[in-house]
């Protein structure tokens, strides 16, 4: 096995067990070293700190396997799907879509993997991860049978690895189209060749039924909607009525699909740009109970912070000036380079250069198919708070 040997005091994170090994961190690469192989990562002075799969052309270049010697093969991979297998079992036993892992905080990085039914859909985002695809595959297979694996690996962290994307089916037959699951009594349609990341939000599962919990006789307006998890839960609470903007045309027409299909009122649909759409909404002083504002990633990474928190910012100070006194903001960050720290003073500052006052009544976060290892805070991706404005 190759070995990777870090700088002089470098060895800190690890001993911490943080997975991740920065470039700047190392005083020697080991020559030759392909991109997602193991590599025996030491301390200046000889001692074993982990197994890692490492990648030359990235700023991560190494990402633990293991925190102690082993071999990396085919029955890792098959113990670690197992074990995880078994958690969701475990945790949420009764769920047709649910996250099966979930990348470094299931001792698996770079692996994604969920299920709809009986359709697996993994995503790869990391050199060893990729590397390792079809141990990965097998392992999914034989813990799962599954009658399809489909690959989603495109997601635009490929770019800062020096990855391709990869999109196609792995094992078994193609997903069918308009398929459907269960998700907390409601069925959606799921596109998983073309869909946002693996096709649905499964970290969302709990804030739906949370929102759907308070909207009852609620004027909703749901931004960034895509295919209506949000916006079916607030009807099938009982919602006086639901707005629904995306810049998706096709994702409104599946909402609409999904709307129907649950025997729900075809909402509002609004096809544009949100930020222009909500600026629209403010000058002709619409005005809401309950509304929601889930983004995409404005930050992938901590260098990119600065400029997602003025995105954020600029979203929520629309946000309060929608809302009626006495109305509620569901609004969520899912950028790792956003600590849930900086969203709050964020989310603050919006308030504040709106003039409302407001107070938060709900942290929300991803369920429990979403754990987040206590030694790498950074899979905790998905944040969100329940802001009430007063009056």
């Amino acid at each position: 096995m190759h070995r990777l040997i870090l700088k002089p005091g470098r060895e800190k994170s690890l001993k911490r067990r943080h997975p991740w090994i920065f470039s700047g961190a190392v005083a020697t690469m080991p020559a030759g070293v392909a991109a997602g192989e193991t590599v025996a990562v030491r301390s200046a002075d000889g001692e074993l700190l982990a197994v890692a799969a490492c990648n030359p052309h990235s700023q991560i270049v190494g990402r633990v396997w293991d925190w102690q010697e082993r071999e990396i093969d085919a029955a890792f991979f098959l113990e670690r799907v197992g074990r995880a297998a078994a958690l969701r079992q475990r945790m949420l036993p009764a769920c047709e879509a649910v996250r099966l892992v979930h990348a470094e905080a299931d001792g698996l990085p770079g692996v994604v993997i969920d299920r709809y039914g009986d359709v697996v859909v993994l995503q790869l985002s990391s050199a060893g991860a990729m590397r390792w695809r079809d141990a990965i595959v097998d392992a999914v297979a034989a813990t799962l049978q599954p009658k399809t694996i489909f690959e989603r690996s495109d997601a635009d962290v490929l770019a800062l690895e020096g990855l391709q994307p990869h999109i196609g089916l792995l094992s078994g037959v193609a997903p069918a189209p308009e398929m459907t699951v269960s998700d907390a009594g409601l069925r959606f349609e799921i596109d998983v060749p073309h869909g946002h990341k693996t096709g649905f939000y499964l970290d969302q599962r709990d804030n739906r039924s949370h929102l759907r919990a308070l909207a009852a006789g609620c004027e909703v307006l749901d931004c960034f909607a895509y295919s209506g998890g949000f916006t079916v839960n607030a009807l099938k609470g009982g919602a006086q009525s639901v707005t629904a903007v995306d810049s998706a045309g096709p994702a409104l027409e599946i909402l609409r699909r999904n709307a129907a299909r649950n025997q729900l009122p075809v909402p509002e649909c609004i096809e544009g740009d949100v930020f222009q759409v909500l600026r629209k909404m403010r000058d002709q002083a619409r005005r809401f109970d309950l509304i929601v504002l889930d983004p995409p990633k404005f930050a992938p990474t901590a260098a990119h912070a600065e400029k997602a928190a003025r995105a954020y910012k600029d979203i929520n100070l629309l946000g309060f000036k929608l809302l009626r006194p006495g109305g509620l903001l569901f609004t969520f960050s899912c950028s790792g380079g956003v600590s849930r720290d900086l969203f709050q003073k964020v989310v603050a500052g919006a308030a504040l250069d709106a003039g409302v006052d407001a107070q938060i009544v709900h942290h929300l976060s991803a369920g429990a198919d979403h754990p987040v290892a206590l030694n790498f805070p950074e899979s905790e991706y998905l944040k969100g708070v329940v802001c009430r404005v007063g009056g």
